[in-house]
This record gives C-alpha cells, structure tokens and sequence, in this order.
C-alpha cells in the first residue's frame, strides 16, 4: 500500500523537517527538536498540521439518532457550535476509536435537519466508517469528508494573538470545546474550534484542503513576532502524555476498557438511548474495577517505552506500560500504565522492568503538569 501525503508534505520537506510514516501518512515527526517544538507551545505556539485525521459528516432528520446509538458520551446536549469528546464502544467492552462530535450549525442543513461532524484518528478511518455505517438504520447520511478536509493545530498560549491578526470575529468570546465558522484572512468557511491535545490551550482549523498551504503560511507570518514554530508528531506526543491525555494503539484500544482507562467521565450510562457495550460497562461499573490506568514518574534517566512490563515491589508481574517519554517540562521520565486497582495508589512504588533490570517508579497524579 502506498503512503498517502497531506497537502502540507511539501511543505515539511522544504523546512528539512524529519519524517516518518504514521497510520499510513508521511508525517512531519520534528523540525528542528522535539524539545524545542515542545516549549515554543507551552511558553508560545506551535503550528501541527494534523490533516491525516478523519473526519465524517452526520447529515439528516436522524442524524442525533445514529449519533447516540454509537457514541458513549450524550450527544443530545450539544447546541450547534458546541463539540464533546467522546468513544465508539465496541460490543465487547473495548473501544473502537476516541473521537470528537462537532455539532454542526443549522445553516449547513436543510429544514428538519440535523448535522454533525465527527472527528476520528488517522489509524481508524476505514474501521469507523465501517463500524458507524453497519449501525446506521436511520433517515440520515454519512459523508466521509476525510480526502477533502485539512486540520491545522495552533497550540500554545500566544495562538490567540496570532489568529486573531486574521479573523474578525472575538477568539476571547469563543469558550472551550465551542467553535464558530468564519474566514481566516480571505480564506472561507474555515471551522475554528477552541480544542486540541496539547492542554496548552489555542485551536484547530478545518477548512477546505485547497486552502491548506495558504493558511500554514498565513498563519507561520503572523506568528513571527511571537516566536511561532512548526511542530511535528513528537512534540504532540510529549505535550499529551504531560497532559495524561489517552493515545489510541497505545492506552486504548479494542481490548481496553474505558471505565478502566479513565474514561467514566464521557460514558453516560443514564442516557435513553442503547448503545453498544452499555450493560456490558453498567455490569463493570456495579462489580468495581480490577485494574486502572495511572501515572507514574521514573527518578532515573531512562525512559519507560510501551509494552515494558510493570512490577510489585515484590517483584511480581502486574501490568504494561501503554505510554511513556522523557518529559521536556519536568526533566524527567513519566509514562502510563494499567496496574490492579490495590496498586494505583498515589505515591506507590512500581518496579519497570528494562530488560535485566528494574527501575523503581512512583505513582503520581495525572496531569503531570
């Protein structure tokens, strides 16, 4: 299968950025370091272009129908102009994907309508499609908008003072998970949405893949002033894991239980309407827990990497790790990982296993920062 492109690579390759196949795409993983791409979002901003995400319209007088039937989180709250996070479960007690469901304005449907946008990663575009399409028995179409749309991330907490050189309309007005619809510069119909994954605050764009280039550099000549770097998949990595924000293949997947991974708070198990899974975690949720996913910092140098296996200090086998890194904030490593829920205790002492040798690790809280 061949590698797709986003219509920024040329782009990326121009400013000698590294690149790496990710989910199928030629992605930018680091411009000049991740450390540095790293900082200029936490002190400034960063510019990622993350168009290898998927993103689905739900158009129709069922669209919230099929919505509710196949997310976790309670749809039917949303005003337009107003976005959740959210998962698809699977029938097993897993997760299909983590996404994010984008009420759409009633100007971009006819009378009676309903529409939305969902937003899923690059890894599980056709599995979604396929999953959400097999559960649509609704008066509502599903459009994969994915080839056509480009999403570009201005992260950090100067984004506003760049974005606001080019758009109209008040940032400071827009709260967070809210989005409007509004030109940037003379580019059209561009999506602004208070949302992204780096807990550094700024927004995420969707416009039209045809304007990609222009809005990269628009948005690279108004950040200037203010120091603005592009910023490629590792720095997005280190700023999630900082954050404690889940990464799908890596602390969630078809296997894992959301309850499990933290994820109780976009589960609305008091929702009317059914949806795959529901008894399943309802059953879960009355039983207790038998493990959790934690956070947890190394003292050493050495980084824990997924799939590392985690200790008792008795140095009996309890887990894996999904995540981890070196984080840039705190000069030290730090990772995620499922551990029973005797051992998730803030404070803790985990052993990591690094081949011949174990580190001794500490459970902490999450967010690290």
């Amino acid at each position: 299968m061949s590698i797709k492109s986003t219509p920024l690579t040329e782009i990326h390759s121009t400013l000698g950025a590294k690149m790496a196949e990710f989910a199928g795409y030629n992605m930018p993983i680091s411009y000049s370091s991740i450390i540095d791409e790293h900082e200029a979002v936490r002190n400034s901003v960063g510019l990622f272009d993350v168009s290898h995400m998927g993103e689905f319209v739900v158009k129709g007088k069922e669209a919230l129908k099929l919505i509710q039937s196949v997310i976790s989180n309670d749809a039917s709250t949303l005003l337009p102009g107003q976005a959740q996070y959210a998962y698809l479960p699977n029938d097993t007690g897993g997760i299909v994907d983590d996404l994010l469901v984008y009420r759409l304005f009633d100007d971009q449907c006819a009378e009676g309508e309903q529409a939305f946008m969902l937003v899923v990663n690059a890894s599980n575009i056709d599995k979604d499609w396929e999953w959400i399409s097999k559960h649509n028995h609704f008066d509502t179409r599903l459009i994969n908008i994915s080839e056509e749309t480009c999403l570009l991330a201005l992260q950090g907490p100067k984004a506003i003072d760049v974005l606001q050189q080019l758009v109209d309309y008040p940032l400071d007005q827009i709260k967070y998970y809210n989005f409007i619809k509004a030109s940037v510069g003379h580019l059209p119909n561009v999506i602004i949405s208070a949302t992204g994954y780096t807990g550094s605050g700024g927004f995420e764009l969707y416009a039209n893949k045809n304007s990609a280039v222009e809005m990269w550099n628009l948005l690279i000549s108004k950040g200037i002033e203010v120091g603005i770097k592009p910023c490629g998949l590792g720095a997005r990595d280190t700023l999630r894991l900082e954050k404690g924000f889940c990464l799908y293949g890596n602390d969630i997947d078809d296997t894992t239980s959301p309850l499990e991974a933290g994820l109780g708070w976009v589960t609305k198990l008091q929702k009317d309407t059914d949806f795959p899974s529901k008894q399943l975690l309802v059953n879960q949720k009355l039983a207790g827990l038998s493990k959790k996913l934690v956070g947890f910092k190394l003292n050493e140098k050495r980084v824990p990497r997924h799939g590392y296996e985690i200790f008792d200090k008795n140095e009996n086998p309890i887990g894996v790790v999904t995540s981890g890194t070196s984080s840039p904030t705190l000069e030290y490593p730090i990772g995620l990982g499922y551990v029973p829920i005797s051992e998730a205790k803030i404070d803790n002492t985990i052993l990591i296993s690094f081949g011949k040798k174990m580190l001794e690790a500490t459970i902490c809280k999450v967010p690290f920062v």
